[in-house]
């Protein structure tokens, strides 16, 4: 269940500090919306590493879907425009 507080609490932040700890999360209402989210610094790495993923994901699917607009080219023909070549 989530930890949903007044962001009044905070008045009192080292107790919801604990919480963070404690739970991963704490988020924080104003007038009674959802406004803020308190999280760890694992959490925020983590979600670092969700967007990146995600930007990736999504420049892959552009990728894909230009090659199927364009064509797609095997590796052969890869490696002569990279000018790879073996030996």
């Amino acid at each position: 269940m989530p930890n949903i507080k007044p962001i009044w609490d905070l008045r009192n932040y080292t107790e919801v500090l604990k919480e963070v700890d404690a739970t991963g999360r704490v988020y924080l209402t104003r007038n009674g919306h959802g406004e803020y989210a308190i999280l760890t610094m694992a959490e925020i790495d983590e979600l670092d590493r969700y967007r990146a993923a995600n930007t990736l994901f999504e420049k892959l699917k552009a990728a894909e879907e230009r090659a199927e607009r364009e064509g797609w080219i095997n590796a052969d023909d890869l490696e002569k425009e990279l000018g790879v070549f073996e030996g």
